[in-house]
């Protein structure tokens, strides 16, 4: 007859019959598999009380690992904190460069607009000089003060940066550039179709508040050499000659950048520098 028993209890003695021998019955508490699955004996019991420990992470890994994350990031935080300053520093002069670039194009654009024909065609804009440039030096009278001598193009289309306050946009538009000091590069314009076209000065829009200066390049057919001068050169006839090139000085805090713009003029070419 078998007995049955709960776990950790004790059977009483059994007799065996007459003369048989009492047995005494133990069963040994079993071992929970689920704290240690790996180490359960045979018979159920746990081979080794402190092998168990070994499942989990000591006092002194934790803290080594610990240690090993935060070297890693303020080893990231220093690199990226040092990119940053060398990509700062770099900065200014980039945008300064970008700057340059969009204004250069720009004028280069409007300047070789004015040399396509028909507005290529000598003596296009009024109060010209027979067989004068599309693009050539002209009396402008500005806002701000007295009459100067400007260089002065014709666009038929205007530009975009052209404001007319809400009045239809008029064609065939006279623009001179003129530079002032602590001011920038101004474009001045108005059209040849406007009632006071002759009595009313042009109206005026910033380019840039960059640009310092504007220097003019002439060729010397003579000593086959470039001038470079910052005022327009007065011709034979005591009338100011129109540049090879156009000479434009940036300057942002300490930055100073310069850019070149040439002048063609149609059915001519430039010489070799």
């Amino acid at each position: 007859m078998k007995n049955f028993a709960k776990p950790g209890t004790f059977l009483p003695p059994q007799s065996a019959g007459a003369g048989g021998l009492t047995r005494m019955h133990h069963t040994f508490p079993r071992a929970d598999a689920s704290a240690c699955p790996d180490k359960v004996g045979p018979i159920g019991r746990i081979a080794h009380p402190r092998e168990c420990e070994r499942c989990g992470f000591t006092l002194l890994e934790i803290l080594l690992s610990l240690a090993l994350v935060i070297l890693v990031m303020v080893g990231l935080n220093t690199f990226i904190f040092s990119m940053g300053e060398l990509w700062g520093q770099r900065s200014e002069s980039r945008l300064l460069e970008l700057h340059v670039r969009a204004v250069t194009r720009f004028l280069d654009q409007q300047l070789r607009t004015a040399t396509l024909p028909p507005e290529a065609q000598a003596s296009t804009q009024p109060g010209a000089a027979t067989g004068t440039p599309p693009v050539a030096v002209q009396e402008i009278r500005p806002k701000n003060g007295g009459s100067d001598n400007l260089l002065t193009f014709e666009l038929p289309a205007g530009c975009r940066l052209f404001d007319w306050q809400g009045q239809p946009a008029l064609p065939d538009v006279i623009c001179s550039l003129q530079v002032r000091p602590g001011q920038g590069l101004f474009l001045l314009w108005h059209s040849k179709l406007e009632k006071h076209f002759s009595d009313d000065p042009p109206r005026e829009v910033l380019v840039t508040p960059l640009v310092t200066s504007m220097t003019y390049d002439y060729y010397d057919a003579d000593s086959k050499e470039w001038q470079t001068l910052p005022t327009l050169r007065m011709g034979n006839n005591n009338q100011p000659e129109t540049p090879q090139v156009l000479r434009l000085q940036f300057t942002y805090d300490k930055l100073t950048r310069e850019s070149v713009i040439s002048l063609v003029t149609p059915g001519q070419g430039l010489p070799d520098y």
